[in-house]
């Protein structure tokens, strides 16, 4: 049992317990849907520098559990900034701590694996608060991207505005995105190629999808146990079947969940990993060309290519920190998917290539 300072809202919570390596991007981390059901552990000793602004989020509402930070910054300095971290966690109604060793948690949780833990404000008896975490329920078998997902079909139209790096003449494509949880990044990195992103919700059936006639079709990240998501693989195992008759001509990419969506509807099975990768520094080898990326990662499960029957899917990415799987492709249907995040947000932007890739497999 570990003790700190509460600086978010009164109250409790539970989730899953894992630590990000990022030094920046709390807020991106905080609103990142992929996060729904996990308390985040920030390894960075200090956070909250900067504050928080109406910008820099990935979703509309925060969706960690809880928040664990060594320091919370005393000050903010930052001409964007709108308010404190502080304030931002509860008006949100996000349970956060500070002041209790992340270093000793974190080592913790690298020789122990991801566990379950609670954060109270209201109780601080170990004996009811490890009886709480014994009645709480894993993530594994649980469904939480119905949780997260739109509740309706919608058109993106943001435009990237200061994110943008440098002119992109858009193509005259339609994509649709499955939204499992998908981030905003993704949505701004789309529509920053093509001309029409529609989003549609995680259960929408194949058949609606096609009558937005997607030149190509984005299976989204989100949270979770990918094997829970049994409404969505089955609509990638429709959409393959489609493309394998040559009934379509789609292009299909996953990203995160969505990869391992496409793995388990290609007859994968999913394994979960002993904690995860969450952080804004994971190198990442391409298999085809050697070129080696730092990429943007939050995922606890993976789809080891082993498992997949179809040979025809060939891995094209490694993890170099542990040999993970982190991308995939088909060599004879238009399917590409990867495991870690192209979009960044937070993280670096080697990786935004990725995006340009899908546009060639439309092309």
């Amino acid at each position: 049992m570990l003790s700190g300072e509460s600086f978010g809202a009164e109250g409790e919570t539970i989730g899953e317990v894992v630590f990000n390596t990022a030094m920046t991007g709390y807020q991106e981390i905080l609103t990142d849907p992929s996060y729904k059901g996990q308390i985040v552990c920030m390894t960075y000793p200090l956070i909250g520098n900067y504050g928080v602004n109406t910008s820099d989020i990935e979703s509309k509402k925060l969706r960690a559990e809880g928040f664990i930070v060594k320091e919370k910054s005393k000050i903010v300095s930052n001409w964007r900034a709108n308010k404190p971290l502080g304030d931002y966690l509860r008006e949100n109604n996000v349970v956060a701590i500070e002041g209790l060793d992340t270093r000793a948690l974190t080592r913790r949780l690298r020789d122990k694996g991801s566990m379950k833990g609670i954060i109270s404000t209201t109780d601080f008896n170990a004996k009811t608060l490890k009886a709480k975490l014994d009645k709480a329920p894993s993530i594994i078998g649980v469904d939480l991207v119905k949780e997260v997902t739109c509740a309706r079909t919608y058109e993106w139209e943001e435009d990237p505005g200061m994110r943008r790096l440098a002119g992109v003449k858009k193509q005259k494509f339609s994509i649709v995105a499955i939204d499992c949880g998908i981030k905003y990044s993704i949505l701004r990195n789309l529509k920053e190629l093509v001309e029409r992103v529609y989003v549609v919700p995680a259960k929408t059936p194949l058949s609606e999808i096609l009558k937005l006639k997607p030149d190509g079709i984005l299976f989204s990240n989100g949270p979770g146990d990918p094997e829970a998501v049994t409404c969505t693989i089955d609509t990638a195992k429709e959409l393959i079947a489609k493309l394998r008759s040559k009934e379509l001509k789609t292009a299909v990419m996953g990203v995160c969940l969505g990869h391992q969506i496409l793995g388990l509807a290609f007859g994968g099975r999913a394994k979960k990993l002993k904690f995860g990768h969450h952080g804004g520094n994971h190198p990442v080898k391409d298999l085809e060309n050697g070129r080696i990326d730092i990429t943007s990662q939050n995922h606890n499960f993976v789809i080891p290519p082993e498992t997949i029957p179809d040979k025809e899917l060939i891995e094209t990415h490694v993890n170099l920190y542990d040999r993970t799987p982190e991308g995939a492709r088909h060599k004879k249907l238009p399917v590409m998917s990867v495991q870690f995040h192209p979009e960044s947000g937070p993280g670096p932007f080697d990786a935004r290539y990725i995006f340009g890739e899908f546009i060639k497999l439309i092309k």
